[in-house]
């Protein structure tokens, strides 16, 4: 059986695959069981974005496997610590989640944005609003935010608490915010899923001053 038919046996279809079979890459380059190249442009879509068996990656995660190769959050490692340390020096952020996905990762951003609004305004301000043609993760939750109906229909009741504007249109965001009590507003600064969709600068900055303009004291 090729590993393709394997594959299709097994395998929940959650994604459409393209009928290639990497096998072994370096650098930005991909190759197939027929020794095609192909360029990579996605970086398992958008993480481990290092380019393919980088010699300073193998090197560090050879070095671990030797060590521990999982630990769970309940106990103190070395590589959380000053990963973490890491990113808050080159952010300036205070602190940071790990988490295991985007959807995760957004979860926890929604979730952050509700307490922080139900702490400061009551438990009545907990709508979070996101643009239309989004996608922010296909967890129920993130579905609901994601401005897709496509992505709706079949997972009918969404999670309550989600509204969708127009992208780029900062009135209609306005006007939103002053109607409804809003917990946060969650955005791509470059829509990707439907194509790609940058946010001008204008209003990446317009919606910024309205956060600021409507943060609680």
């Amino acid at each position: 059986m090729s590993l393709i038919s394997l594959d299709k046996e097994y395998v929940a279809p959650t994604y459409g695959r393209f009928p290639v079979e990497l096998v072994s890459g370096k650098g930005c380059l991909l190759q197939d069981t027929q020794g095609k190249e192909y360029i990579d442009l996605t970086s398992g879509i958008g993480v481990t974005a290092f380019g393919q068996a980088d010699e300073a990656w193998v090197a560090a995660v050879t070095e671990q496997l030797g060590k521990l190769q999982h630990c769970s959050n309940l106990y103190y490692t070395e590589p959380c610590a000053k990963l973490a340390a890491l990113l808050c020096q080159k952010t300036g952020m205070k602190k940071v989640f790990f988490s295991n996905s985007g959807a995760e990762a957004n979860e926890c951003a929604i979730k952050y944005a509700r307490k922080y609004s139900a702490t400061k305004k009551g438990p009545d301000c907990y709508t979070i609003v996101s643009l239309q043609n989004s996608f922010h993760g296909r967890t129920l939750t993130t579905l609901s935010a994601t401005g897709q109906d496509v992505f709706h229909k079949d997972f009918l009741p969404l999670t309550p608490g989600f509204a969708h504007v127009p992208a780029g249109d900062l009135d209609a965001l306005t006007a939103l915010t002053e109607q409804t009590q809003v917990a946060g507003i969650l955005l791509e600064c470059v829509q990707g899923e439907g194509g790609v969709v940058p946010l001008s600068a204008a209003y990446i900055q317009g919606v910024a001053q309205l956060c600021k303009a409507r943060t609680f004291p």
